[in-house]
């Protein structure tokens, strides 16, 4: 069993970035497909990005392709997601979690973190 710690969210103004991190404890990550989904308040859960275990396939939401990047290293069981050019419409609570990439769009599968709230906000 994987279990997830997302840190880095925070406010921001419209335009500025953030860098959200996802730590996993117990097993290792290191053949596990792992994504980034987001919620925000009275909203249905949306996939964002998810990156396979061995980094050759990346997929992005159209809503934030070009503007958020997804990465991971395998050693430390970390994953990150450098977000730019952030939006209001950015605003929610990003977790990550294990992917199943069979659906489109990805869903999350297993347990997942208590997530980090993103605030994009003047």
């Amino acid at each position: 069993q994987v279990h997830f710690v997302e840190s880095g969210g925070g406010l921001v103004q419209p335009g500025g970035s953030l860098r959200l991190s996802c730590v996993a404890s117990g097993r290792s990550i290191e053949y596990v497909n792992i994504g980034w989904f987001r919620q925000a308040p009275g909203k249905e859960r949306e996939f964002v990005a998810v990156m396979t275990w061995d980094g050759a396939n990346i997929r992005y939401a159209a809503s934030v392709k070009g503007r958020f990047s997804i990465s991971r290293e395998n050693v430390k069981k970390t994953v990150y997601l450098q977000m730019n050019s952030l939006k209001p419409e950015d605003t929610a609570v990003y977790y990550c979690s294990k992917v199943d990439r069979s659906y489109s769009p990805p869903i999350p599968v297993g347990s997942r973190g208590q997530g980090t709230q993103v605030t994009v906000s003047s």
